[in-house]
């Protein structure tokens, strides 16, 4: 199965992008499918493609950017933009002269945002896609998945049972598009491993001037023992002879291609008691169950385990199919001093939420949702729903727009 046999969701909102703006650019990880889209895209609508992958098309635009630009065909797409920061004001240029819907399409595996010449140049004429590895809706070619459900505030959820063993498999399969072609164990984490040493040989290294590169992927290692939990930077810190500042700073560069997602405590209410804390989430549990030495068999067995990645898992297909949701959600945590929490909160533009709390286990009980109700209280109208998912294979009310859903009603199929 090539990558283009899955369906990009995003795809319908990259073709409406490139019908009313100069540029658009679609960022996220290496080897999230980011080509493999653009390349679709292009095809249909006679785009020339360039990859700044190619050291020699890198040295060129460098060295005269103005006339690289200058020279490019009419529909144009620039993989890996991030290597070439000083094309910007030169695209910036060629818009302004000539304000063409779709002239220019982007791709890039860091956060370009952060770089201060794209920021100044392209505010306005530029509109900003994330992609994300593969949904498990994407995978299976089933719909698209609850989140559109909720929005439209229909809780009829459909979901496939219980998922048992599967489930675990679902965690660590993840959603890169090349490890799940892979048929074996040995295979994937081949890759894997590859993956990260390029990622450190070629765009951290591109990204920052650091000396101790080797530490990277031992920071990365202890980012997935903390998924789903508090992020605590000194503990991070403490194996190697580095400042809790340069820890941070190594970490952030993880952040900027898209490996880790730091998610904010929710403070809605402004409470003097809520905990301020952020929790760091893996931004795919495939690669973090690598890097931890976990295959599916040992994650079932290891239930603590499970559960912190299976949080980041549902995190991570929220967060995925929230890009192509037609909706402005903002994604935090919720804990306050008392010791109630609420795994994930989505906030939609106008302050209506939706949280999530995540359990592996196949029971439920009232207990499981006093974080929801306290949220809830605190909250009041804005609320539209709370859900504890669950390995169960029954939707279970437990009070006003609050349920008990099966984990596997995240990706079942819904009319369009």
């Amino acid at each position: 199965m090539s990558d283009s046999d899955y369906p990009r969701l995003l795809q319908p909102l990259l073709e409406e992008a490139l019908t009313d703006t100069p540029v658009v650019l679609i960022h996220g990880p290496r080897q999230c499918g980011k080509t493999t889209l653009v390349q679709k895209v292009g095809k249909e609508r006679g785009y020339r493609y360039l990859t700044f992958d190619d050291v020699n098309l890198v040295a060129a635009a460098k060295t005269d950017p103005v006339g690289f630009v200058d020279r490019l065909d009419k529909r144009v797409i620039l993989d890996e933009i991030q290597h070439v920061p000083e094309l910007f004001s030169s695209i910036k240029q060629a818009v302004d002269r000539q304000r063409q819907p779709g002239r220019f399409l982007l791709t890039g595996s860091a956060n370009v945002l952060l770089l201060p010449k794209l920021a100044d140049s392209l505010a306005g004429r530029m509109e900003i896609l994330h992609l994300r590895p593969l949904a498990r809706c994407e995978i299976e070619k089933n719909g698209v998945g609850l989140l559109t459900q909720i929005l439209r505030d229909d809780f009829t959820f459909r979901c496939l049972g219980k998922l048992g063993a599967q489930l675990a498999a679902y965690v660590v399969a993840g959603g890169y598009p090349e490890p799940l072609k892979r048929g074996t164990e040995r295979r994937k984490k081949q890759w894997y491993q590859n993956y990260v040493d390029t990622l450190v040989q070629r765009d951290i290294r591109e990204l920052a001037q650091i000396s101790n590169l080797e530490s990277i992927p031992k920071i990365l290692q202890l980012a997935s023992v903390q998924s789903a939990q508090l992020l605590n930077m000194s503990a991070i810190a403490a194996p190697f002879q580095m400042t809790r500042q340069t820890t941070s700073t190594y970490f952030s560069l993880l952040k900027n291609i898209f490996l880790v997602d730091v998610l904010p405590a929710w403070h809605g209410n402004r409470g003097k008691r809520l905990i301020k804390t952020p929790k760091v989430h893996m931004t795919d549990t495939g690669l973090a169950a690598v890097l931890l030495g976990m295959n599916a068999e040992r994650l079932d067995a290891d239930r603590s385990r499970m559960g912190h990645l299976l949080e980041s898992f549902v995190y991570n297909e929220l967060r995925r199919q929230a890009s192509w949701a037609d909706a402005d959600l903002c994604f935090y945590h919720f804990r306050d001093k008392d010791q109630y929490e609420v795994d994930i909160v989505m906030e939609q533009n106008g302050g209506e939420i939706i949280a999530v709390e995540v359990k592996a286990a196949a029971t439920v009980m009232e207990k499981d949702f006093r974080g929801l109700k306290k949220l809830q209280s605190a909250v009041g109208k804005l609320w539209r729903v709370g859900i504890v998912f669950y390995d169960g294979d029954m939707v279970l009310p437990f009070g006003e727009r609050m349920y008990a859903v099966p984990i596997s009603a995240l990706w079942v199929d819904i009319e369009p």
